[in-house]
């Protein structure tokens, strides 16, 4: 019994060895990677196969695109959407959109179950003009296009932009500050159409938000062309 005694001690005294080692270890805050999906996607099985893939989606009507991840804002299309976005020309108004976003994204989902285009016409389209407006996208529009196999092909696709940019977090992280150029880009970025490539392009000519919001309309298009038209509502009253 005494020999027992003992032996239970010493496990007892080894405790506050192995609480020490346990201290030591840095905590993390392991997030999901999270992805904003437009509210007409709900029954897409894109978002249930991100679910599927571990993210967290969030359902919300966005103005522009389909799904967002990160800083990446993503319109998909299946093979027959995309043609007859095509035919009716939404997709031309869609595509002028995400310009303003510097990273976009053109998923055309489908390939494997459809062919995008071939010898013969598809909802009165013949294949050069597809291949004409594909190279339209990427070289006028420059939207850079992936094709995707199925749903669960976009899903993964989506899935890896949101988990690349994905960082650990500790316990005591901060949130940082903005600094000055920060900060005046971000009030740049509130006027409608400005995104955060040609707010960095007004402060690399102008230096300063005063030297922009003083500079004449024609000077402002020579620095952003006809986005420069939205400051023109300085100058209105109420």
């Amino acid at each position: 019994m005494e020999k027992l005694k003992t032996l239970k001690n010493k496990e007892l005294c080894k405790m506050p060895e192995l609480l020490k080692i346990f201290s030591n270890k840095k905590i993390k805050i392991i997030e999901k990677p999270k992805v904003f999906a437009d509210y007409r996607e709900k029954n897409s099985l894109v978002i249930a196969s991100l679910m599927n893939l571990g993210c967290e989606v969030e359902v919300n009507e966005l103005k522009i695109g389909d799904y967002i991840a990160q800083n990446v804002i993503i319109e998909r299309k299946t093979v027959t959407d995309f043609v007859s976005s095509m035919i009716n020309k939404r997709l031309i108004n869609q595509l002028e959109n995400l310009k303003q976003f510097e990273y976009k994204l053109l998923i055309i989902e489908g390939i494997e179950e459809l062919e995008l285009y071939n010898d013969h016409n598809i909802q009165g389209m013949y294949s050069n003009s597809i291949r004409g407006f594909l190279l339209s996208i990427s070289l006028k529009h420059k939207v850079p296009i992936l094709f995707s196999k199925n749903s669960a092909d976009t899903a993964r696709y989506i899935y890896l932009i949101a988990k690349k940019q994905e960082k650990e977090m500790s316990t005591n992280t901060k949130k940082k500050a903005k600094n000055k150029k920060e900060q005046m880009q971000f009030i740049l970025e509130g006027f409608p159409g400005i995104g955060p490539k040609a707010a960095k392009k007004l402060l690399k000519d102008f230096k300063s938000l005063k030297k922009i919001f003083n500079a004449t309309e024609e000077e402002l298009k020579n620095s952003i062309g006809k986005k420069a038209e939205i400051f023109r509502i300085l100058e209105e009253k109420d």
